[in-house]
């Protein structure tokens, strides 16, 4: 059991580490990378636009809120009981319990409905704690991302290629 939960776990980072140049994260369109700037939902719709700011996160020693989402996004997509049961305790050990290093900023509320649902979990037991964690980005770390260089050289290079063809 452990040895799977290692194996999942190890697949997702592999998974979630940026992969430069890679055929699942396309290179945006000039136009798609423009959008991500007229709302935080494009952003997070686009996986190359979720990988950019995720990029950005990291600079700011935030990427566990990214990360935490992408997890509860994966949860929500199992349908297997024991797989729910072993992803939700993995979440909870990555990003909720205080001895995690990676542990998401939470208000006590949304601890105790979490702490409650985890007596049993399900591909919802997160909801509360994930819809904070997004709209702490979308208020917090968003608007910081649309003026940071990262952004601001993405657009710009693709801007010029795309102006050169």
């Amino acid at each position: 059991n452990e040895d799977r939960e290692r194996a999942w776990r190890a697949s997702r980072e592999t998974k979630l580490e940026t992969i430069p140049n890679c055929e699942a994260c396309s290179k945006p369109t000039p136009e798609e990378v423009r959008g991500w700037a007229q709302s935080f939902e494009k952003l997070m719709k686009s996986p190359a636009g979720r990988n950019v700011f995720r990029e950005f996160l990291r600079t700011e020693y935030s990427e566990e809120n990214m990360l935490f989402w992408l997890a509860c996004e994966e949860l929500k997509a199992e349908c297997n009981k024991h797989s729910i049961d072993e992803k939700a305790r993995v979440i909870y050990e990555d990003y909720i319990s205080i001895l995690s290093p990676k542990e998401v900023s939470l208000d006590s509320r949304v601890r105790e409905v979490i702490n409650r649902r985890m007596q049993e979990p399900s591909s919802h037991t997160f909801d509360d704690a994930q819809l904070q964690i997004y709209t702490l980005m979308h208020r917090d770390s968003y608007p910081r991302f649309l003026n940071s260089a990262i952004y601001k050289s993405l657009l710009h290079s693709l801007s010029r290629s795309s102006s050169e063809s």
